[in-house]
C-alpha cells in the first residue's frame, strides 16, 4: 500500500502514526485539511483487520470532516483518528493518555473528541496529557443529543422536498441503530408521530425503543426491505451498496451514519432509483456543532439551534442539486469545496 499516493488521491495534509510500547497502544491520527481553522474530528476505538483497513478509515473519516464542518458553517478543518484495539484486556486509561500525548505533539493542529467505542470518560483521559480536546464530561458532553436533532431536522427537509410536506405524522421511518444518536431520533420522531420500524445488534437497545416510543422491531437484515417513507441508518458505514440498494422500498434515506454510501456511485443509483439521499455529512453534522459550542463557548441552546440550521441547509443543497442536475452526494461536495477555496484565496493582511 502506498501511503503517500493514498493522501494524495484525498489531498491529505498529514497522517501520524503513533505507538506506545507499555500499553499497547497503535493509533493514527489524519489531518485533511486545516484551511478553514484546526482539524477537529473524534477518536474512533476499533478492532481493524488490518493495518491497511486502519488507514483507509481514517483517511476517509478525516476527508468527510472537512466537507462537514465547511457545509455547516464552521471555522474548523477536518480530521480523525482511530485507535486500533485488540481482543485483549486492555487499560484505557494508559491507551488514552498515550493517545493524548501524541495529540498534544500536533500543538493544535488536531482536536479530537467522541466516537465509535469512546466516550466522555477516555476523553477525559486525553484531557490528563492534552487541552486539544472537546466533548468533555461537564461540558459539552454526549454530542448524540444534538446530531440526532440535526438528523430529525434534515428528514423534515427532505419529506419537504420529496413528499410535499415536512410533516412526519403518521409517515413510517425505519431506523438502523439503536444506540446514542438512534434513540434520540426516534424520540424525536415518535412526539412527532412517525411510525418507527427499528432494528440493532443490540437487543437491549432495539427492546428499549420498542417499548419507549412503540416501535416495530426487524431482524437486521429485514430494515432494508421495509415499506417505509424513510430509511435512516444510524449505525456503520457503507449500508447503501449493491446488495441493500435492490431492496429499499423507500423514497428518502436520511440517517445519522457516517459514510453511507459503499462507493459514490451508489449516491448515482440511488438518484436513478429516485430516491432522496440527504449526504451523510451534511444531516449528522450536530455533533460536530456540538463539540465546536464548546470551543466557543456556546450554550447548549445555541448548539441546538444551529444544529436546526441543517434542514435549511439541505433545502439548499437540494435546489442546487436540481438546479445543475447533479446528484445530492456531489451537490455537498460542490457546497463545501466552494467554502474552503473561496477562504482560502482570502489574501493575508498585516497584524
Amino acid at each position: 500500500m502506498d501511503i503517500f499516493e493514498q493522501m494524495a488521491v484525498s489531498d491529505h495534509e498529514q497522517l501520524v502514526y503513533c505507538r506506545e510500547a507499555s500499553s499497547g497502544y497503535r493509533g493514527l491520527i489524519a489531518v485533511h485539511n486545516t484551511t478553514l481553522g484546526p482539524a477537529l474530528g473524534g477518536t474512533r476505538f476499533w478492532h481493524y483487520k488490518s493495518e491497511s483497513d486502519a488507514v483507509v478509515d481514517v483517511l476517509r473519516l478525516s476527508r468527510g470532516m472537512t466537507y462537514k464542518a465547511a457545509v455547516a458553517g464552521l471555522s474548523l478543518g477536518g480530521g480523525k483518528s482511530v485507535v486500533m484495539a485488540d481482543h485483549g484486556t486492555q487499560d484505557r486509561e494508559a491507551i488514552f493518555r498515550a493517545h493524548g500525548r501524541f495529540i498534544e505533539s500536533l500543538k493544535g493542529r488536531y482536536i479530537t473528541a467522541e466516537d465509535v467505542g469512546t466516550s466522555p470518560a477516555d476523553m477525559d483521559y486525553i484531557h490528563l496529557e492534552t487541552e486539544h480536546v472537546v466533548g468533555l464530561q461537564g461540558r459539552s458532553g454526549d454530542p448524540s443529543p444534538v446530531t440526532a436533532y440535526g438528523v430529525y431536522q434534515g428528514i423534515k427537509a427532505s419529506a419537504k422536498v420529496k413528499i410535499g410536506s415536512d410533516s412526519l405524522a403518521g409517515k413510517t421511518v425505519a431506523v438502523q441503530g439503536c444506540g446514542h444518536v438512534g434513540y434520540y431520533l426516534c424520540g424525536y420522531l415518535h412526539e412527532e408521530g412517525a411510525r418507527l420500524v427499528v432494528t440493532d445488534i443490540d437487543t437491549e437497545k432495539v427492546k428499549r425503543v420498542v417499548e419507549e416510543f412503540r416501535a416495530r422491531a426487524v431482524g437486521l437484515d429485514e430494515i432494508y426491505g421495509v415499506q417505509a417513507d424513510v430509511f435512516a441508518p444510524c449505525a456503520l458505514g457503507s449500508i447503501i451498496n449493491d446488495a441493500t440498494l435492490k431492496q429499499l422500498k423507500v423514497r428518502i434515506v436520511a440517517g445519522g451514519a457516517n459514510n453511507q454510501l459503499a462507493e459514490e456511485r451508489h449516491g448515482d443509483l440511488l438518484e436513478q432509483r429516485g430516491i432522496l439521499y440527504a449526504p451523510d455529512y451534511v444531516i449528522n453534522a450536530g455533533g460536530l456543532i456540538n463539540v465546536n459550542s464548546e470551543l466557543e463557548g456556546w450554550s447548549a441552546e445555541r448548539a441546538k439551534r444551529k444544529a436546526g440550521e441543517i434542514y435549511d441547509t439541505l433545502l439548499r443543497l437540494f435546489e442546487l442539486a436540481k438546479e445543475e442536475g447533479i446528484p445530492t452526494y456531489r451537490a455537498a461536495d460542490r457546497l463545501a469545496e466552494r467554502r474552503i477555496e473561496a477562504v482560502a484565496k482570502l489574501k493575508r493582511t498585516w497584524v
